[in-house]
């Protein structure tokens, strides 16, 4: 793996910022809004990481982790029309809350991938990211994505009743 340039250690402390803020939004509000003070730090982190990810070139070229950026930023968008308009009309409500989760699993992935070819330093667990334990970890992650924002929404739902 590359050097992590000093750009890589903010957009590293970014989304760690993130992480654990989305990942308290969720646990205490069961949805990331605007309306509580980790759904604000949690939003503006993840603008910044993603938007710090598009400037990230350390294999000289767009890859994977861009898309996820670009996709990160595409559900802050969606879910932030959904939050501040009516274009979604009754749906807002859901369409909000699984925008603002998919980016959660947006940033599992990197941070997965990052961590396991990093971490512990010197002799990471992963060494290839064609390795099938990480393949593994993105299956975990996205099944637990689906069964979390199956909740999320019940939850919403039935707040509505």
């Amino acid at each position: 793996m590359p050097e992590i340039t000093p750009l890589g250690w903010f957009h590293t402390a970014m989304g760690i910022v993130a992480l654990v803020s989305g990942a308290f939004a969720l646990i205490k509000y069961r949805e990331i809004g605007f309306e509580s003070r980790s759904g604000q730090i949690y939003l503006a982190s993840t603008l910044v990481t993603a938007a710090t990810a598009l400037a990230i070139y350390q294999h000289g070229f767009f890859g994977p982790a861009h898309g996820l950026a670009v996709m990160t930023l595409a559900a802050l968008g969606v879910g932030t029309l959904a939050a501040t308009t009516t274009l979604f009309g009754k749906l807002s409500r859901y369409v909000r809350a699984f925008s603002y989760t998919a980016t959660l699993l947006f940033h599992a992935i990197p941070a997965v991938t990052d961590g396991l070819m990093r971490l512990p330093v010197g002799n990471p667990v992963l060494t290839s990211i064609e390795d099938p334990i990480l393949k593994m970890c993105y299956l975990a992650l996205l099944i637990a994505f689906l069964v979390g924002v199956s909740l999320q929404l019940r939850w919403i739902y039935r707040q509505r009743a």
